[in-house]
């Protein structure tokens, strides 16, 4: 018998396999229609009868990743109005009190979906969780930042979800009062701005920060640059009306350019410098300060102690930079002449190649170059909220993903992590290669699982006395001092930190 569930709008009917039921495309706020696209969640259209939800919803509005990326992850875009939309897996609908682990997806703010393969909680669910992936608004609709629009709305739609699943979760046998939220890359910088959001407070108990880092936000000011940039290549006024008359495939057309006009053209003064310092040629749309969820960049507010009541399990992997180096197939143009200038336009100082060749021999300017930014970009932010909180009345546990992928010479790249988290290696060979070590998504898996149970992923808390972090890795993994402390202390010096 199909399981059914009574959720905000109407019944919902899922679908049981082995073990796990699981309910797709359950709708958590109104379709993105109109007016809608630009506006804060709305409530939910209710439905007569029960709702199929065996199929996964569309995605929010985007673009494919480039080739050389897309033949790593896959291509999962699915075109419609309805895709605010909450995937759940679930071992017992009939059960209760069940620890919830909701997902936030990556994407640099501009893609990514709840139903890429990767994602599937199934395999968690088997270990005895509720797992729950969402959807958000991405790109132009989630963080242009528009007169008569409400910012920040792909926010705003994670803070709607969580409270959906506060209102819901229940009926799938899990406990609202017993919910971690855990995201990788823009997921986990989502994380960060929810840890130290006024906005967000009751919404969850725990949190996992996956290659992500506390600093991301821009200013209104440079938002708004960003803002008539994308308007001028509309010939359109940046207002929510006028954006909301302009139909997805021209806005996405723009938000392309946008980001082909910021690589050409890196100048802090025509884009904003927290604009160009967060974004890394990477992103040009996210998370900005405002008056409501993002009263200051995250990592501040993580610093004036708020989040510090919530367990955190943070960390990176050791390679992350690689992904957008080798994986982008831009490695061959990172010689040493281009080096100091890339060096130089991220605010570093040129001497950080000699101290990061010193224990790399053999590198290449674009692995120097690639080493130098996962510190930068990810290592750094992630070890620093760790430290801010090591003496918070809640734990936090550091990890480091060091398992190398042959693909490519990717190494342990951005990204790498997330099929062992998920045990889902049979849907991510083009990342992690034909054979994949089994027992170290066995081990990954147990301790985020137990983490979400208990608060506890199985090693110790990093304290100013315990400096040491779980570097995942095959054959064996194991507790280690900070991995390349040497090299970190090296970039933190040339930052003034």
């Amino acid at each position: 018998m199909e399981p059914i569930v009574e959720v905000t709008g109407g019944k919902v009917s899922g679908r049981a396999l082995e073990g796990v039921a699981a309910f797709l495309g359950i709708p958590y706020a109104a379709p993105l229609v109109g007016a809608a696209r630009f506006a804060a969640p709305g409530a939910v259209t209710p439905w007569d009868g029960v709702r199929a939800a065996v199929e996964y919803s569309a995605t929010c509005s985007q673009t494919p990743y480039p080739p050389a990326i897309a033949a790593l992850l896959g291509t999962h875009i699915r075109p419609g109005d309805e895709s605010l939309t909450v995937n759940v897996w679930t071992p017992d609908p009939s059960g209760t009190d069940l620890p919830v682990m909701v997902w936030i997806h990556g994407g640099a703010f501009s893609r990514g979906a709840n139903s890429i393969p990767i994602y599937d909680g199934a395999s968690l669910a088997r270990g005895g969780v509720v797992v729950v992936g969402i959807n958000y608004r991405v790109g132009i609709p989630g963080f242009a930042v528009l007169e008569g629009a409400p910012d920040n709305r792909g926010l705003l739609d994670q803070l709607s979800a969580l409270r959906w699943v506060r209102e819901n979760i229940r009926g799938f046998g899990g406990d609202p009062g017993n919910v971690t939220v855990f995201g990788e890359s823009a997921g986990a910088m989502s994380i960060a701005a929810l840890l130290a959001s006024p906005a967000a407070a009751g919404l969850f108990g725990k949190a996992v920060m996956q290659s992500g880092n506390g600093s991301t936000a821009a200013t209104a000011e440079d938002a708004r640059k960003v803002s008539a940039a994308l308007a001028a290549i509309l010939e359109i006024e940046p207002t929510a009306a006028a954006f909301a008359a302009v139909d997805s495939e021209k806005l996405l057309a723009a938000q392309n350019q946008l980001g082909l006009d910021m690589v050409q053209d890196p100048n802090p003064d025509r884009w904003g410098a927290s604009i160009i310092r967060h974004g890394m040629g990477l992103m040009t749309l996210f998370p900005i300060i405002d008056d409501e969820v993002v009263p200051d960049p995250p990592i501040d507010g993580i610093a004036a102690g708020r989040g510090h009541d919530i367990p955190l399990l943070i960390g990176t992997t050791s390679d992350e930079f690689r992904f957008f180096t080798v994986g982008a197939g831009i490695d061959a143009a990172i010689t040493a002449d281009i080096l100091p200038f890339l060096l130089r336009r991220n605010g570093l100082d040129e001497s950080l190649a000699d101290a990061y060749a010193a224990d790399r021999p053999d590198a290449s300017s674009a692995d120097l170059y690639a080493a130098i930014i996962t510190d930068f970009a990810f290592r750094d932010s992630s070890l620093r909220i760790a430290e801010l909180r090591a003496q918070a009345p809640a734990p936090t546990f550091v990890y480091e993903f060091a398992w190398r992928t042959p693909i490519q010479h990717l190494d342990a790249c951005h990204a790498l992590e997330l099929p062992f988290v998920f045990d889902t290696l049979a849907a991510a060979s083009t990342l992690t290669g034909p054979n994949p070590p089994q027992q170290l998504a066995d081990t990954m898996r147990a301790a985020w699982l137990a983490f979400a149970t208990t608060g506890d992923p199985g090693w110790s808390a990093l304290t100013p006395d315990s400096q040491r972090v779980m570097v995942f890795d095959a054959p064996e993994s194991a507790v280690a001092p900070i991995p390349r402390a040497a090299e970190l202390t090296a970039l933190r010096a040339s930052l003034g930190r």
